[in-house]
């Protein structure tokens, strides 16, 4: 890997997690609104119907996030069909005014710090430091950001091995913006912490990475 220094755009730093990571950011149109409204009415009528559309639209994406943020596959797959009972078992509590994947990310995380808890291990939601999450500044995602590493170069392969090396507090955030492609208000409501909180998470995991990149590289 090339070791000298440059500015990488965050489109650029998307694209490492899929092809369609490229797609601008638009406002939710009204087809979209539409559609969140016909999901949040469904789930209320419990339509099984709806539910199999739902679980083959979002299964992939839904145990790809599982599987990053447990580090296991057969834990992930428990998760997985756990988190689709507690969809048909809390579908009222969805009211259609955000993105249905938003909210299942959701469901699916409070499943695993819960199990987390149950074991008396380090949740999700625990800092190595607190005073690391001094909110940062992020640039714009049409302005360059501040990494001073090539990591558009880089394989999509390589990229995802390497985000198991690094912290699952940083890789979850990098998994969800870059990955799943949700904004940085919506991943504050998943992750129930503050939209500050959100930008110092990805700053700080985009410097993991690209630590983690360039020692592979060495």
């Amino acid at each position: 890997m090339n070791s000298s220094t440059s500015c990488v755009s965050w489109p650029q730093a998307r694209s490492l997690f899929g092809s369609n990571a490229l797609a601008p950011a638009v406002s939710f149109s009204t087809l979209m609104r539409d559609e969140m409204k016909s999901i949040a009415r469904g789930l209320q009528k419990r339509d099984p119907d709806l539910l199999d559309r739902l679980i083959e639209q979002y299964q992939y994406r839904l145990f790809r996030y599982l599987l990053y943020i447990t580090g296991d596959k057969a834990r992930a797959e428990d998760f997985f069909q756990e988190t689709w009972i507690r969809v048909l078992e809390r579908g009222h509590q969805y009211d259609g005014k955000s993105k249905f994947e938003a909210w299942l990310f959701a469901i699916a995380r409070h499943l695993v710090i819960d199990w987390q808890r149950s074991k008396k291990a380090q949740s999700l939601d625990a800092l190595t430091d607190p005073a690391q999450e001094t909110p940062l500044q992020i640039a714009n995602e049409s302005e360059p950001s501040p990494l001073h590493q090539v990591l558009a170069q880089e394989s999509e392969q390589h990229v995802q091995t390497s985000l198991q090396k690094i912290g699952a507090i940083y890789r979850e955030v990098l998994v969800l913006r870059f990955q799943e492609e949700l904004q940085i208000e919506e991943m504050a409501g998943v992750l129930s912490i503050p939209v500050s909180t959100v930008k110092s998470r990805l700053y700080r995991g985009l410097e993991a990475l690209r630590g983690v990149l360039q020692e592979g590289a060495a």
